[in-house]
């Protein structure tokens, strides 16, 4: 492909997850290739009256390695996730933060319920001491984690938190990849965090019938796109990659995880929690990214699934990429990798970010865990099982929020092969 002298072009050059199913890169990756699941029983807190057993639960995290013991008091448990991932990220592309112009270097962050924790801490503090128990930090904990990022990596030029549920941490992709392509920055830390096991949340998703019933069987519990699936396992993590401009990674020889090209994202407007029956959302965002990097169909060549195993998502997720693909839609192949790191809802998309990178990087198309027999109405290629060694050129990562948000990235291989 021949690129104009005066078009900038990103890519992705460091990467961090804090993950059920890893707290390394290495570990997390190979773990998604041999579909391992982090699935387990819940141990949070009492579930025995819940029709739900099954979460992917972090496990031998201490927020004392990333920060000080004082900052992770104060900070709910997804801002202490969204540090350590980003703490990796960073480390991971090799950059010194603070050795960069102040004002050239930002950081966005996606959540959707990370000031639960902080209320339910301040209902009970109010309970028991009035005003005189709350702390002036529990008012802030719902925006507060761009900031705290920005302190402490030492970024002064941007700090932004979005929300839009779970496409949230697709959106911090796009949004950063917008602030590259305006000039607002030369480097970009994005990525999402979100620590939803927690009553609130888990008896939501109890009620609303979404959530694996499998108790006995936790790691085989989420079965995307299968007939007999019955929803997902929720998990709790974040991931964050650093995007900066090309010639910027060049100039520092940077290792290049995969070129940045587009992002897309549409709102439905058709329901608070179900999506609209023939994927008019994931469609549009799709094809809004491809449009964005000037990407066609047939370049396509795998996608990274919402795939939360739920009756309507993959029916309509399957249904948006054939309108998407048309004749092309059977030689895509398709993954959900959340069987494995459990649905992580505002850090869901920047997780899998990370994923599809990976995927690019190393050649590799991740499998669809526990996928064994097709629902008929999902009849597309799924990867079942077992990782493919594929020489994939363009890989889209696709996510969809309730609300009707939907969002995708799309990601090319690096160096770029010839079109």
């Amino acid at each position: 492909m021949n690129y104009p002298e005066s078009q900038r072009r990103f890519v992705i050059t460091g990467m961090g997850v804090m993950a059920p199913n890893g707290h390394a890169l290495s570990v997390f990756w190979d773990s998604i290739r041999s579909a391992h699941s982090a699935a387990g029983p819940m141990t949070r807190f009492p579930v025995e009256d819940s029709p739900v057993g099954a979460a992917c639960e972090i496990r031998g995290f201490d927020p004392g390695d990333y920060m000080e013991a004082k900052v992770a008091k104060r900070l709910d448990r997804s801002t202490q996730y969204a540090i350590a991932a980003a703490r990796m990220a960073v480390k991971d592309s090799g950059l010194n933060i603070t050795a960069l112009q102040a004002d050239r270097v930002g950081v966005v962050e996606g959540t959707t319920v990370s000031t639960l924790d902080a209320a339910t801490r301040s209902a009970e503090a109010w309970k028991k001491r009035g005003y005189r128990g709350i702390s002036l930090f529990s008012m802030v904990n719902g925006y507060s984690g761009s900031g705290e990022l920005a302190m402490e990596l030492g970024i002064k030029g941007h700090a932004i938190t979005l929300s839009s549920g779970s496409a949230s941490g697709n959106d911090v992709m796009g949004y950063a990849l917008s602030m590259l392509r305006d000039g607002e920055a030369d480097v970009m830390v994005a990525g999402g965090a979100e620590a939803p096991i927690q009553p609130l949340v888990w008896g939501a998703f109890c009620q609303s019938r979404v959530m694996a019933v499998n108790r006995d069987d936790p790691a085989h519990a989420m079965k995307p796109f299968d007939v007999a699936r019955s929803g997902f396992v929720l998990g709790e993590g974040a991931g964050f990659v650093v995007m900066e401009e090309l010639t910027h990674a060049l100039s520092r020889g940077a290792r290049i995880y995969a070129e940045v090209c587009g992002h897309g994202r549409a709102c439905e407007a058709f329901h608070p929690v179900a999506p609209e029956p023939n994927g008019a959302g994931a469609i549009l965002a799709m094809q809004r990214a491809m449009k964005s990097g000037d990407i066609t169909a047939s370049e396509v060549d795998y996608v990274n699934a919402h795939g939360t195993a739920t009756d309507a998502n993959d029916v309509v997720e399957t249904r948006a990429i054939k309108t998407v693909f048309g004749a092309l839609a059977r030689r895509v192949a398709i993954s959900s990798t959340k069987p494995v790191t459990g649905h992580l809802m505002a850090a869901a998309g920047a997780v899998e970010t990370v994923v599809t990178a990976l995927a690019l990087h190393e050649q590799v198309i991740p499998p669809t865990a526990n996928h064994r027999v097709p629902d008929p109405e999902c009849d597309l290629d799924y990867v079942p099982q077992t990782a493919r060694p594929y020489p994939i050129r363009v890989a889209l990562n696709l996510s969809c929020g309730f609300g009707g948000k939907n969002s995708c990235l799309a990601l090319r291989r690096w160096p770029t092969p010839a079109r």
